[in-house]
């Protein structure tokens, strides 16, 4: 149901990007007055290749995690990891509009890598590393990104990161039995 959402967002912001950008994005100016887009942002992306990328995060490793934990259980593990991203990120820059699910999927990512550690990633398709390997190599990056002219929230994926491993922390023990 997120990939679906997401994708009528994309359609939703290539018809109306003002509206798009005003009430569905989230901006640190306008929170207050906005609430709903510390949510609504998670949905919305800034181009096709944005919202490729996470839709296929998505569907490899929110797939997994929900297998494993229910849609109930992974739709709370990515909400709330994409609220504690997008505090992270206005934490660290105030300033500026936010959108993507990235946040949330690093959340993800961190909660699947603390409750089944043995699962192995291939990144770029085609380099194997476990699922823990992964996580400290794209936190490693967003770490040395940090503060560039990219234009990435690269604390929202941290700190989207750190929610999801405190999320699988506390779900460790029920979660993993199953799976041994």
């Amino acid at each position: 149901m997120i990939l679906v959402i997401c994708v009528l967002l994309f359609f939703v912001s290539v018809k109306a990007p003002v509206f798009t950008s005003n009430y569905l994005a989230l901006n640190p100016a306008f929170v207050a007055a906005r609430p709903w887009t510390l949510i609504t942002h998670m949905f919305v992306h800034g181009n096709l290749s944005h919202l490729l990328v996470n839709m296929i995060v998505l569907f490899f490793f929110g797939t997994e995690l929900e297998r494993r934990v229910g849609e109930s259980k992974f739709l709370q593990i990515f909400i709330i990891s994409g609220l504690v991203a997008a505090i992270g990120q206005m934490a660290a820059v105030p300033t500026g509009s936010m959108v993507g699910a990235s946040g949330a999927l690093f959340g993800v990512m961190g909660c699947l890598a603390v409750i089944a550690p043995e699962i192995t990633v291939l990144i770029y398709f085609v380099i194997p590393l476990s699922i823990r390997a992964a996580i400290v190599l794209f936190a490693v990056i967003d770490f040395a990104l940090m503060g560039s002219a990219d234009n990435i929230a690269h604390m929202a994926h941290i700190t989207g990161l750190l929610a999801g491993l405190a999320y699988g922390g506390m779900l460790k023990d029920r979660y993993r039995r199953r799976y041994r």
